[in-house]
């Protein structure tokens, strides 16, 4: 096995909030992550694909409603849910996508769905629930996704008159990240024994964000890529900014084309180009070599990784 073989997931990114947080609330997140992580790691080391690595890991940060994808995702402003969803395989660059789905119960399931069983990249709303559940995949009454804390952050939006780029979180506001300025996304990439790459990112959206609306979680070259030639990256942050710069394959791009390393590309890519139009949040990306980059321009971004064989994996929520 190669000792390359690695996973990253990411949890969101957002604005230090360090005052309201206990340990025990921090280390419900560090705890999460690292669980994820470990299941990930055993597909990898069981010598599985790196698209089933990063399927299971977004699986169960969708499951988790500290983060917002899928159960605990936000609401829209319409007091309603919109999920969006994506997964690319680096050894094809085949790739599939949901967005606006309201009763799919894992959101990436059926993006992976769209990869293998269509002939289709994105499929949006209507469209893609009735193809999800013509294949038997599990659909769920809206208020599966929904939590007390998330209608209570929307009451707060309104009352507001704001769109929160972020799941703002817990309705006491106690999480290690501000959560009224945290950027709801989850995501995974990973690099798999048979030198395969492949990334994925799931999504609830922004709170209170118009009916429709569609960020750059489920749009391929924005907030999702994977190429085995240059890298697998998910992104997380302000999602117009990440769409105007193409964010995820700008990475990529600039490690084929400039000749950069992961490390510089994807600095280069959030704090120069991403920053330069005050596009706010960060991203996860592994190259071929198995070399990881976890950049963010916010405070902080929930974040982790784990190589095969490792005794813990490695979590980090601040700077």
């Amino acid at each position: 096995m190669s000792p390359k073989a690695t996973i990253a997931i990411h949890g969101g990114a957002g604005t230090l909030s360090r005052n309201n947080i206990s340990p025990a609330q921090e280390a419900a997140y560090h705890e999460a992550l690292a669980a994820i992580l470990r299941a990930g790691e055993q597909v990898l080391a069981n010598g599985g694909t790196a698209l089933d690595a990063v399927s299971l890991a977004v699986d169960l940060l969708e499951d988790c409603p500290l983060f917002n994808a899928g159960h605990g995702a936000v609401f829209t402003s319409a007091e309603t849910h919109e999920l969006d969803a994506a997964v690319m395989d680096g050894a094809t660059l085949k790739a599939g996508a949901i967005a606006c789905v309201s009763h799919i119960k894992r959101p990436l399931r059926a993006a992976r769905a769209v990869m293998e069983c269509s002939e289709h990249v994105l499929l949006v709303g209507a469209g893609a629930e009735a193809f999800a559940q013509g294949l038997g995949m599990e659909m769920v009454s809206p208020d599966y996704f929904s939590t007390e804390a998330r209608r209570e952050q929307l009451y707060r939006a309104k009352a507001s008159s704001v769109t929160v780029l972020d799941h703002d979180g817990a309705a006491n506001n106690a999480a290690p990240l501000d959560e009224s300025r945290k950027f709801g996304t989850v995501g995974a990439v990973a690099l798999d024994v048979h030198g395969n790459l492949a990334a994925a990112t799931s999504t609830g959206g922004m709170t209170n964000k118009r009916p429709g609306r569609v960020g750059d979680s489920p749009l391929i070259g924005a907030g999702t890529y994977a190429d085995n030639r240059t890298a697998a990256v998910s992104c997380t942050g302000t999602g117009e900014m990440f769409i105007r710069a193409a964010t995820a394959y700008e990475l990529c791009a600039r490690m084929a084309y400039g000749g950069q390393s992961l490390e510089a590309a994807a600095e280069a890519a959030v704090m120069q180009s991403l920053s330069a139009i005050e596009g706010r949040g960060g991203l996860i990306a592994v190259d071929a070599q198995g070399n990881v980059s976890l950049p963010f321009n916010t405070e902080g971004m929930y974040r982790g990784q784990m190589r095969i064989g490792d005794a813990a994996p490695q979590t980090a929520i601040f700077r």
